[in-house]
């Protein structure tokens, strides 16, 4: 999955928006005004030469967070966020499609679990 397929995803999400609250270069995702994704060229030297990877940061439950550290080299802790409940997925290729697309479904469902009823409820009924 690269950046495009993934912005293009994450934008698919009933009442998502795309924001730049710290600038062009980071695209942060919301339902509802709360962040359940950001989008940034990848920072601290990782990449292949001249090569720089897109970072998506996704909210994660703890366990599972550690768990898909432990499974895939290109998941790590959140990169700027609190490294416990955020990963960090380097899109270098490394990972499926199918794999991101279901983290960021997680993220997305994580954010909207904490919602009000009412809020969950309005988009609920979209997927």
């Amino acid at each position: 999955m690269d950046h495009k397929q993934a912005q293009q995803y994450l934008l698919s999400k009933p009442e998502a928006n795309l924001y730049h609250p710290f600038g062009e270069e980071v695209q942060v995702f919301k339902v509802k005004n709360k962040m359940f994704a950001t989008l940034a060229l990848g920072k601290m030297g990782k990449g292949d030469g001249d090569r720089q990877d897109w970072w998506l940061n996704l909210k994660c439950d703890p366990d599972e967070a550690i768990m898909l550290r432990d499974i895939f080299p290109a998941v790590v802790p959140g990169y700027h966020m609190n490294k416990r409940l955020w990963n960090t997925i380097i899109l270098d290729g490394s990972i499926p499609q199918g794999e991101i697309e279901r983290m960021i479904d997680n993220s997305f469902m994580l954010v909207v679990s904490n919602m009000t009823k009412k809020d969950q409820q309005s988009i609920l009924m979209h997927l």
